[in-house]
């Protein structure tokens, strides 16, 4: 029989896992919403007459929605103000209203609207959920996070595989099941969303401190490995369809699975996130994401020659890439936690946040200018190849730095 003091810790260690579980699966079931469009934007480029511009922008409302909503939140502090189970199952329930509401958009402008409330409302979501979680662990904490972002690949990548399941009904089937989905994901943050035994001391956006998070170099140069990161990932995900498309189409083979494939290559991220906490946990943080970045941009400049090789090819790069585009990217907000000054990290982080998402709108529409501009999608990603070699150089430099021994409890 265990001591009371040994029960006690025992059941504190089966809450954690288990408070993980319930929100990592209310991670999957919102983050629906946030490719739902994307999943189906063949149809909807029938339905609205849209142009390659207009579809680079329906994904990129999104993206803007989710800088407006986080950098808001933080402005505002909406975190310390309101519980976080209120904060993301009522942002959870506006992402379900704003996806449905596609059913019945008019055309393209109102959807790119929608598509902003959509990711507007998953800022009061994701980042939520990333605090929440830390509050449930120190030691592991690199493994928690990293489930967390492998909750949020999972749901990204889950409406191709709707797509591909559904392909011979209505594209509206996807739209309503992601936003049912996504309300079921607003019930259990209702229910569950408590903050663990270590909460966080609050943590405030302060314009004024802009100035001295650009002057702290280790924030600055583990914020430049994120942006590096952040060029690249968005744009791969939200373009990787259109590749696999183009690809199929230049070996005479069915279109069809293009959706399944897209939706193995995004998801296999999973195993990335779980892989590089576990790595960031064991090895330290810097080398994590330098050994990610370096991968995935290799295979930025790899999946171009796969564009007409024997599919195994093809699909042995594409999950390489799905697995390390995405690995490390719960590790870059927890190093600035790390080495930045308390008195700033509320705005180091939202600025992190704010400036990388703001980035992915740059390179998404970049993408599919640069694919007609060389006529056709094979060498479109090498635009994205920079992102992940400056980001390694920065995270590197950090990892050089003395003050790099305060992250990851010394494992740098």
């Amino acid at each position: 029989m265990l001591a009371p003091a040994q029960a006690d810790a025992h059941a504190k260690e089966n809450s954690r896992w288990a408070m993980l579980g319930i929100l990592s699966l209310a991670i999957v079931l919102s983050m629906t919403t946030w490719f739902s469009a994307t999943a189906i934007i063949s149809e909807l480029r029938a339905v609205w007459s849209l142009d390659d511009a207009s579809i680079a922008w329906l994904t990129n409302a999104v993206q803007i929605g989710f800088v407006v909503g986080a950098l808001g939140a933080g402005l505002f502090n909406l975190p310390d103000i309101i519980a976080p189970r209120t904060l993301m199952s009522v942002s959870a329930v506006l992402a379900a209203t704003a996806n449905l509401s596609l059913l019945i958009a008019p055309n393209a402008e109102t959807a790119m609207l929608l598509r902003f409330v959509t990711g507007l409302a998953l800022a009061g979501v994701y980042p939520p959920a990333l605090k929440l979680i830390s509050t449930w662990f120190v030691q592991g904490r690199g493994l928690a996070l990293g489930c967390v972002i492998a909750a949020l690949t999972l749901g990204s990548a889950f409406p191709h595989l709707l797509r591909a399941l559904t392909s011979n009904l209505n594209w509206q089937l996807v739209v309503c099941s992601t936003s049912a989905m996504t309300v079921i994901g607003a019930v259990l943050m209702a229910r569950f969303a408590v903050e663990g035994p270590y909460p966080f001391s609050r943590a405030t956006f302060d314009p004024r401190k802009i100035g001295q998070v650009f002057r702290d170099k280790p924030v600055m140069l583990a914020n430049i490995g994120y942006f590096g990161h952040m060029w690249e990932l968005y744009a791969m995900w939200g373009w990787f369809l259109a590749f696999t498309q183009a690809s199929l189409h230049a070996r005479g083979l069915d279109l069809a699975s293009a959706s399944l494939i897209t939706f193995a290559v995004i998801a296999s991220g999973t195993i990335g996130c779980i892989l590089g906490g576990v790595m960031a946990d064991t090895i330290g943080r810097t080398a994590t994401t330098s050994i990610m970045m370096t991968l995935s941009g290799l295979c930025c400049i790899l999946i171009g020659f796969t564009f007409e090789a024997p599919l195994w090819v093809f699909l042995l790069v594409s999950i390489i890439w799905g697995i390390t585009v995405i690995g490390d990217s719960a590790q870059f907000a927890a190093a600035v936690t790390e080495v930045g000054n308390s008195a700033f990290i509320g705005t180091a982080l939202a600025l992190q946040l704010g400036l990388g998402f703001a980035l992915t709108v740059v390179a998404i529409r970049v993408m599919p200018v640069l694919a007609d501009y060389l006529g056709g999608w094979q060498w479109a990603f090498v635009a994205l190849v920079p992102g992940p070699f400056i980001g390694t150089i920065a995270m590197l430099a950090l990892r050089r730095l003395p003050e790099s021994v305060k992250i990851g409890q010394g494992r740098r």
